[in-house]
């Protein structure tokens, strides 16, 4: 039909369409839901996301402390480029590293990220402390000890109070306050210990900064003239320093890592609130198909008075429109007020905004999915209702047909789920991963709508049963208009989406707390001078003598350019960006290092002489497009390096054993100071053990740093809990639309349920042979939908786990028994809470509409 047209029936269409609503929304309930809760969930996480992100762009100096900062590795500043800084405007230098504190009797020591700051810091924001005292004061010597700011959880693991002393390096350390708050700890990044402040002159005299020692100085920087060009900046100090070897970071980007991090997670927090929309969408599709049969003698009335058949659509379509409009309202206003209730909880771990707002383009984008997924979902049964003529809708038939409407029903459909579809892709963080997933659910609907034909297939061609209510049950999952396709979409995608991510996160909760730490070294311990190895390796081999120890040396360096090209200008997935962020322990070694095996290429001789090689690790190599013979530039200690690929090595990252992304042929680094890195690993030893071990080396070398790798281990378990709270809830917001979608579907199966039912009851059967029967048929379908939920479900999560994760996976039966019990609990008890009243309608009634 032309656009004209429909133009000028419009305004008839939009009154009858209100005049019939004037009864209420009888029937819609479920529509509303599906949508509002699938759009809510939309809006939610882009309206929080977006707080969070906005945060730090507006509180970007605070974060940062500064308006730009370079930072260096392993090295301070040369008087040249502490020139450049100062003329700038005013220079602040705080300098972090991981270190072991421990109680003077020698009797308990923990990790913690030591800080050292001047009596600048901080340029922008406040450092608040309990009690709140001006930091020099706080820092200040007192007597032989150093003060210190510490962090609450330090004072916990050492049991101690603020007064105590505790000793860091050769430093002896007073706690002299709590921190409450750093200003500058979000662009800091994640630490795996508690944070010790001190001055830069108690740092020095801790004597942990050493030659070859992990040490990170950042020089933060106010500039004097605030409309300075960031970009000018960046390329001045290139040109002016192009060995500098140094990070640069701004204001403007001042948690580039964590704001990246609420990108993604906030997208595939997207990608499953859009499952749930789309599941939602096989409700709205029963709730218009179950609506429009309500309306049959209406439809039959306006035909029969001489409407066109597209004015009937276009009234239908019209109710549709408003009743989705009213969903999605309902939805923007939830989602409008999650960023109030997460600011509660985020408060203090993130950065959030000073005062509650709307972010209209997360509603926007929520409110376009909710109105494309009503619209496509809900096309297709108004055009059969639209096909139908008069005569059958009086003769009481419904809108049940195995062919599809007319193609611009067909069509139009098609196109809201492309629009769709497109839309999701094209506002994803990463388009590849959105059209991966938005790919499994279509998959997934195609397979489902596979499944529910298999079971009625299998229905129709099983032999005949003794028991009536068993071969009741039996045909009512074959015969026409039966629920089986209805219950089999609007359940399997939820459970198949539940079964898939509570995999994975046991998955990864039994690595990290089992298996990995049997398999993982006992320690790491870094920052080992070359004098102290010998009598290291003496004190560790007398506390654990059955342990093997490895050692590496050990350097940091930053990849400057690939093939002689800057890295900044080099287009790397984003699987592959971390080797390229931030500086990357290195290492040299003559011989292929243990828990790698070359996949490419020939190692070099022990005795090797001529141009620096390097050996880099498959996978990584791979994703930065690198072959052999390409170079890599590496900049270590303020000089660029630049080696050939020699060949390429498989590791074995998930031992967490020593590892390393580049390893470089031993004449490279010839002369080059550096420190060692080592590992023990002693399955057999026992937790006391370890604690004496680790008392020996922190009394012995008090400037070693010794890191328990299951420590941090209960850390990072500590972390993904956090993260796989967050994922479950958005899990079960599918699990509940398919919820509703089923309570629908059923609802909507009710009107053929109360024929069956007079009908039999007439015939003689009894209201428990009816309980049996239904109870039986909903078994039926709950565990066929649970079979494949578990299938589906365990396929997805190894391949997540096996083949993304590079981890051991396995199928978890407590999963599947889970899995089980919520499919035949949600299908058997909803089924028999809206059949309950159908078993009590008196047949008088009925059998006159027959």
């Amino acid at each position: 039909m032309r656009i004209g047209a429909v133009l000028k029936q419009f305004p008839l269409a939009l009154r009858l369409a209100l005049r019939e609503m004037r009864g209420g929304l009888k029937g819609f309930y479920i529509f509303l839901a599906c949508i509002a809760l699938g759009t809510a969930a939309i809006a939610g996480v882009n309206s929080v996301s977006s707080a969070i992100t906005q945060a730090i762009a507006s509180q970007g100096q605070s974060l940062l402390a500064g308006d730009v900062r370079f930072e260096l590795r392993n090295r301070m500043a040369t008087p040249e480029e502490m020139a450049y800084f100062q003329g700038l405007g005013d220079v602040s230098l705080s300098t972090g590293l991981r270190s072991m504190a421990r109680l003077p009797d020698g009797s308990d020591q923990t990790l913690v990220e030591a800080r050292g700051v001047d009596g600048a810091y901080p340029l922008y924001g406040a450092l608040e402390t309990v009690p709140q005292q001006p930091s020099a004061d706080l820092m200040a010597r007192q007597g032989d000890a150093w003060g210190a700011i510490v962090a609450p959880l330090l004072l916990d693991r050492l049991n101690i109070a603020v007064g105590d002393e505790i000793l860091l390096g050769n430093a002896k350390i007073k706690v002299t306050a709590t921190m409450a708050r750093e200003p500058d700890a979000v662009s800091e990044g994640f630490g795996l210990a508690p944070r010790l402040m001190l001055s830069q002159e108690a740092l020095q005299a801790s004597g942990l900064i050493q030659t070859g020692s992990l040490v990170e100085n950042a020089y933060r920087i106010r500039l004097t003239n605030p409309d300075a060009s960031i970009t000018t900046i960046r390329d001045d100090s290139a040109k002016a320093f192009p060995t500098a070897g140094w990070s640069i970071r701004t204001a403007d980007s001042a948690a580039p890592s964590l704001t990246a991090n609420i990108t993604r997670f906030s997208q595939f927090l997207t990608l499953v609130g859009l499952t749930a929309l789309i599941v939602g969408g096989v409700g709205v599709a029963n709730a218009v198909r179950a609506y429009l049969d309500s309306k049959r003698s209406v439809i039959a009335t306006f035909k029969c008075l001489g409407a066109p058949a597209s004015l009937v659509a276009l009234v239908y379509l019209t109710q549709i429109a408003l009743i989705a409009a009213v969903g999605i309202l309902i939805g923007l206003v939830a989602g409008a007020l999650m960023p109030l209730v997460a600011m509660q909880f985020l408060e203090g771990v993130l950065p959030v905004p000073a005062e509650a707002q709307l972010y209209p383009s997360a509603l926007l984008l929520a409110a376009v999915f909710g109105l494309l997924t009503a619209l496509a979902f809900a096309i297709m049964p108004l055009g059969h209702a639209r096909e139908v003529p008069a005569t059958a809708l009086f003769r009481e038939q419904g809108f049940q047909s195995s062919r599809l409407p007319s193609w611009p029903y067909v069509l139009g459909a098609a196109a809201f789920l492309a629009a769709l579809a497109g839309l999701a892709i094209f506002t994803a963080y990463d388009r590849y991963i959105a059209s991966v997933f938005l790919g499994a659910i279509a998959f997934a609907f195609v397979v489902l709508r596979a499944v529910a034909m298999l079971i009625t297939a299998i229905a129709k061609r099983s032999p005949r049963v003794n028991s009536p209510s068993l071969r009741l049950a039996i045909g009512n999952i074959h015969r026409p208009g039966a629920l089986t396709s209805s219950v089999v979409l609007s359940l399997g995608l939820g459970l198949a989406l539940l079964v898939t991510l509570t995999l994975i996160d046991g998955n990864l909760r039994r690595e990290l707390t089992g298996s990995l730490p049997d398999r993982a070294p006992n320690f790491f311990f870094v920052d080992i001078q070359g004098s102290e190895l010998d009598g290291f390796r003496n004190v560790l081999s007398a506390n654990m003598p059955e342990g093997k120890i490895i050692e590496v040396p050990m350097l940091r360096g930053r990849v400057m350019e690939l093939n002689g090209v800057d890295v900044a200008k080099v287009e790397v997935p984003p699987e592959g960006q971390w080797v390229l962020r931030g500086d990357r322990g290195i290492t040299y070694a003559k011989n292929v290092p243990e828990n790698s095996t070359l996949s490419a290429g020939e190692w070099w001789p022990e005795d090797y002489a001529g141009e620096p090689l390097v050996s880099f690790s498959t996978d990584e190599g791979r994703e930065l497009g690198l072959k052999l013979g390409d170079t890599v530039t590496v900049n270590v200690l303020g000089r660029n390096i630049t080696a050939r690929i020699a060949n390429f090595r498989n590791v074995e990252w998930e031992s967490l054993s020593i590892n390393f992304v580049m390893v470089f042929s031993p004449n490279t680094f010839a002369g080059a100071p550096h420190a060692w890195l080592a590992t023990v690993i002693d399955p057999g030893a026992t937790a006391a053990q370890e604690a004496t071990t680790l008392r020996a080396i922190t009394n012995a070398y008090p400037t070693v740093t010794s890191v328990r790798v299951k420590d941090a281990l209960d850390v990072v378990n500590e972390l993904v809990g956090q993260l796989a709270t967050a994922i479950r809830a958005a899990a079960a917001v599918a699990l509940i639309a398919s919820i509703l979608v089923l309570a629908g579907a059923l609802a909507a199966g009710n009107r053929a349920r109360v024929h069956d039912a007079v009908v039999l009851k007439t015939l003689g059967a009894t209201r428990a042979t009816l309980i049996r029967a239904f109870s039986y048929e909903y078994l039926m379908l709950g565990l066929a939908t649970a079979l494949f939920a578990l299938f589906a479900g365990g396929v997805s999560a190894w391949f997540v786990v096996a083949r993304i994760m590079k981890l051991p996976s396995s199928f978890l039966p407590d999963v599947a028994v889970m899995t089980v019990a919520t499919a035949l609990i949600m299908t058997v008890g909803i089924g028999l809470a809206g059949t309950w009243r159908i078993l009590g309608q008196k047949a008088a009634p009925v059998l006159r509409e027959l």
